[in-house]
């Protein structure tokens, strides 16, 4: 009886791990390239830049990859800066947090060299520069929710939180940081 018991405990755990996400070949993670979507996208990923204090800009532990926040720049490279609810609209904050996907994109990139190889982006973290009485926030994350979606497909949606914040660095609109699982 032990026998048969331990063989069928052993079949569950092989059933349940060929489930696994993470078990997947690179190859199986996506019916397209990534790279490509992005690019079919008009997004161009700069390589990122040294952090000018004593941190990094990514931490790789196992599986995951813990992104340090990002703040938003725009195409010209031009910090994009304001309060939500007072100097920006909700579709600016919009604007500045997919910003803020696209830099956490190339830092990712930077990281693991080849984006197919991610298998779930798993948490986000968006702080958003806000006046006291906007609430508005999950509104702004949005747009880098949206991007996440746009360029994984399903692996993109994650746990979030959208939280206001009296000042961001700089001036910053918005600081979004995120965890990402990543195929070996």
């Amino acid at each position: 009886m032990k026998q048969i018991t331990l063989c069928i405990l052993l079949a569950t755990l092989i059933a349940c791990n060929s489930q696994n996400p993470s078990a997947l070949n690179v190859e199986d993670l996506y019916s397209y390239d990534v790279e490509e979507k992005i690019e079919e996208l008009g997004i161009k990923l700069e390589i990122p830049g040294k952090p000018l204090a004593n941190y990094v800009g990514a931490v790789k532990t196992g599986d995951l990859i813990f992104l340090s926040g990002k703040i938003p720049k725009d195409s010209n490279g031009d910090l994009i800066k304001g309060k939500l609810g007072v100097d920006l609209t909700v579709d600016e904050g919009y604007e500045a947090a997919r910003y803020c996907g696209i830099a956490q994109l190339a830092t990712l990139k930077a990281e693991i060299g080849d984006l197919n190889k991610v298998v779930r982006i798993v948490k986000v973290t968006g702080m958003i520069n806000s006046d006291p009485y906007f609430t508005d926030q999950s509104k702004v994350v949005n747009g880098f929710s949206d991007l996440m979606v746009e360029v994984f497909g399903e692996r993109g949606k994650h746990a979030r939180a959208a939280v206001g914040m009296v000042s961001l660095p700089l001036g910053a609109a918005c600081e979004i940081e995120m965890i990402v699982e990543v195929k070996q």
